[in-house]
C-alpha cells in the first residue's frame, strides 16, 4: 500500500535525479536537434531574419531622428517640419517592420512545435511493448503537450528576442562609439558586469528547471491515472485521498517552481542594476559635457537612447537565456523519448507471408522473461502446434503465462530463446506490421474509442464500406443495439465506450475482428467479465468469428473452452497436460481441480 501514501509519486523509472548530481544534465547544446525542425521552413526563417533587419535598422536609426529633432528643430525652429516628418517614417517603418517580424516568427514556432509533436508521437506508436511497461501514459503526454510549449516559446519568441537583442547590443554599441568615444567607454564597462551573472547562474537555473518540469510531469501523470480510473476511485470513496495526492504533487511542482523563479528573478535584477547603474553613471558624465559646451543636447540624447536600447537588449538576453535553460530541460526530456529504440523491429530484408496465410502456429521450446521482471520465467521451454483452423484453449491459474503466448505471437516481444512461427516462417524474419494484419485479438476489455460505432468497428479495416461495417455488426449480434442508439452508427460511444455496456463493448470489438477478417484468431477472456445474457450473445457472435480460422483461446472459465477441438492447461510458463474436456477429467491433476472449483462449487451453490 506504500504506493497510495500521501506523498508525490516518484520521478518515473528512467528519469534523471539531478538532485543527487549537483550538476546540471542538459548542456544548452541539446537544443541543436531543434535545427532540423527549422530548416524544413526556409522560406519563414528567411522572411523573419529580413524583417528582423529591418526593425533593428528602423529602431537604430530611431535615435538619429530624435537628434536631429531635438538639434534642427527645437533649436532653430526652421527645420520642424522635417524632423517631425523624418521621426514618424521611422517609427512607421519599425512598426511594419515589426509586425512582420512577429508574424513570421510565431508562425514559425507553430509549424516547428507541430513537426516535433508530429514526430514525436509516431516515434511514441512505434515503441514495442517493453518501453511502455516502464512508462507512465500521463508523463509521456506530458512531454508531448507541456515540453513542446516549452520549445514553442523559444522558437516563437526566445529565439526571436535573443537575435534581435544581439543585433541591437551591437548596433547600439557601434553607434554609441560613434556618437561618443569617450562616453562609450564608460558605458561598456557595465556590458561585461552584466553578463556574468548569466553565467553564474545559468547552471543552478538549468538544474532547477530541469527539476520543476519533472515534478510537473509526475503531477500530470496522477491525475491522468486517477481520471482513467475514476469508476474505481468513485467506488472506493477516495475523491478525498486522490485530492490529497494530487494537491501534494501540485504542490511539490510549486515548490520546485518557485526556486527557478527566485534563481531567474535574481540573474535578471542583477544584469539589468548593474546595466542601468552603469548608464546613470554615463548620464552624469554627458550632462557635464552639455553644460560645458563639449557636446549638444541632442547628441546626448542619441547616446542615451542608444544606451538604454543596448541596455533594455542585455536585460531581454538575460531573461531569454533563463527561458533557453528552461528549454533545453524540455528538449533533453523530449531527446530521451527520440533515443528510445524499439528492441522488436523489422529485419532488413523480411520474408513475405505465404498467400494466402493458412494459419500454422507453431512455438518451439520458448522461454521468455518480461523486461520489467528478469528473474521470472513467464515460458519456461513452451513448445505448441496449431494446425490451420484448429481451436486451442489455453486454460490455468493466473500467472500461468497464457496472455503471454498471445504476446509473443503478435511479436509485442522477441522471446529470448526458442522460437514461434507462422505457415512455417520464424516471426523474427516478418515484419511486424505485417504480421499483427494477419492476426485478429478480442480482448477481455477492448479498446472501445471516443468516437462512433461505425469508426469504431472500421477501426479492423480503415478501408471497409459501411454495408461492410453493418454485416459485421451482424454478424456480432451488435446491430440491434447499435441502431437502437440516438445516432446509429454515427452515434458516439464516448470515452472507452462509456454509453455501452460490458456485453455491447465486447460485440463491438468482435465486430471489429469480423471485419479484419484475419486467418489467426486471438480470444483473451473475451467472456469472463459478462453476466449469462450478454455472454449468450457474445458466445453466439464468437461462434461466426472462429469458423474457418485458426483461433487460441484464454479463459479462465472453463464453461467457454468446452468446444474446443484441445484444451492446453499452463502452469508456471509450462504445459502440463493437454487433451479434450473429458480426456482431462479423467487424467485428474490441476485441470479437474480447476474444473471441481468452477462447475461442482457452481452447482451446490445453486
Amino acid at each position: 500500500m506504500a504506493q497510495f501514501a500521501n506523498t508525490p509519486t516518484p520521478p518515473p523509472a528512467g528519469t534523471p535525479d539531478d538532485d543527487s548530481t549537483g550538476k546540471s544534465k542538459v548542456p544548452l547544446s541539446t537544443l541543436r536537434p531543434l535545427w532540423p525542425f527549422l530548416a524544413r521552413h526556409r522560406g519563414l526563417v528567411v522572411a523573419w531574419l529580413l524583417a528582423l533587419v529591418a526593425s533593428s535598422t528602423a529602431t537604430l536609426s530611431l535615435p538619429v531622428a530624435v537628434r536631429r529633432m531635438i538639434d534642427d528643430g527645437f533649436a532653430s525652429g526652421a527645420g520642424i517640419d522635417a524632423a517631425f516628418v523624418l521621426l514618424f517614417l521611422v517609427t512607421l517603418a519599425l512598426a511594419i517592420a515589426t509586425a512582420a517580424r512577429f508574424f513570421f516568427v510565431s508562425l514559425l514556432g507553430e509549424r516547428v512545435v507541430a513537426d516535433l509533436r508530429t514526430q514525436l508521437f509516431g516515434h511514441l506508436v512505434g515503441l514495442d511493448q517493453a518501453f511502455f511497461e516502464k512508462s507512465r501514459s500521463g508523463e509521456l503526454v506530458s512531454r508531448l503537450t507541456a515540453d513542446t510549449e516549452l520549445l514553442r516559446g523559444v522558437v516563437a519568441t526566445s529565439m526571436s528576442v535573443a537575435l534581435r537583442s544581439a543585433v541591437m547590443v551591437l548596433g547600439s554599441v557601434a553607434m554609441l562609439v560613434v556618437t561618443s568615444p569617450r562616453l562609450a567607454a564608460w558605458t561598456l564597462v557595465g556590458i561585461p558586469l552584466a553578463v556574468l551573472p548569466l553565467v553564474l547562474g545559468g547552471r543552478r537555473l538549468q538544474k532547477i528547471s530541469r527539476q520543476s518540469q519533472d515534478r510537473v510531469a509526475e503531477a500530470n501523470a496522477l491525475a491522468t491515472e486517477t481520471l482513467g480510473a475514476i469508476e474505481t476511485v468513485q467506488s472506493h470513496a477516495r475523491e478525498g485521498h486522490e485530492r490529497v495526492r494530487f494537491g501534494d504533487a501540485v504542490a511539490t511542482a510549486v515548490a520546485v517552481a518557485r526556486k527557478r523563479i527566485g534563481v531567474q528573478a535574481l540573474v535578471t535584477a542583477v544584469a539589468i542594476s548593474v546595466v542601468f547603474g552603469a548608464i546613470t553613471l554615463v548620464l552624469w558624465l554627458g550632462a557635464h559635457d552639455v553644460a560645458d559646451g563639449r557636446m549638444s543636447a541632442g547628441t546626448l540624447g542619441q547616446f542615451v537612447l542608444y544606451a538604454m536600447f543596448g541596455a533594455g537588449s542585455v536585460g531581454a538576453l538575460a531573461e531569454v537565456w533563463n527561458e533557453l535553460q528552461k528549454a533545453a530541460g524540455g528538449m533533453g526530456r523530449i531527446g530521451e523519448l527520440l533515443d528510445e529504440r524499439a528492441k522488436v523491429v523489422a529485419p532488413a530484408a523480411p520474408r513475405p507471408l505465404p498467400t494466402p496465410v493458412r494459419g500454422a502456429v507453431a512455438l518451439r521450446d520458448v522461454v521468455f522473461h518480461y523486461p520489467t521482471r528478469p528473474d521470472s520465467a513467464a515460458l519456461d521451454g513452451f513448445s505448441l502446434d496449431v494446425a490451420p483452423g484448429e481451436t486451442v484453449a489455453l486454460v490455468g491459474p493466473s500467472g500461468a503465462g497464457k496472455s503471454t503466448v498471445f504476446a509473443l505471437l503478435q511479436r509485442f516481444h522477441d522471446p529470448q530463446s526458442g522460437s514461434i512461427s507462422l505457415d512455417g516462417i520464424d516471426l523474427r524474419e516478418l515484419d511486424p506490421v505485417e504480421l499483427r494484419g494477419e492476426m485478429a485479438l478480442v480482448a477481455q476489455r477492448p479498446t472501445i474509442f471516443a468516437a462512433s460505432a461505425a469508426d469504431n468497428i472500421r477501426y479492423g479495416r480503415l478501408d471497409a464500406t459501411d454495408a461492410e461495417v453493418e454485416a459485421a455488426a451482424r454478424a456480432a449480434e451488435a446491430h440491434d443495439f447499435i441502431s437502437a442508439l440516438p445516432g446509429g452508427y454515427a452515434s458516439e460511444l464516448g470515452e472507452r465506450g462509456a454509453r455501452l455496456s460490458g456485453g455491447q463493448q465486447q460485440r463491438v470489438a468482435i465486430a471489429r475482428a469480423l471485419l479484419r477478417d484475419a486467418p489467426v484468431l486471438l480470444l483473451d477472456e473475451a467472456t469472463s467479465a459478462l453476466d449469462a445474457h450478454s455472454e449468450r450473445a457474445v458466445q453466439t457472435a464468437l461462434e461466426h468469428l472462429m469458423e474457418g480460422r485458426t483461433t487460441l483461446v484464454v479463459a479462465h472459465r472453463l464453461a467457454t473452452v468446452l468446444r474446443a477441438d484441445r484444451i492446453i492447461v499452463m502452469d508456471h510458463g509450462r504445459i502440463v497436460a493437454e487433451g479434450s474436456h473429458a480426456e482431462l477429467l479423467a487424467q485428474g491433476g490441476l485441470y479437474a481441480e480447476l474444473a471441481r472449483l468452477q462447475f461442482l462449487d457452481a452447482s451446490s451453490v445453486a
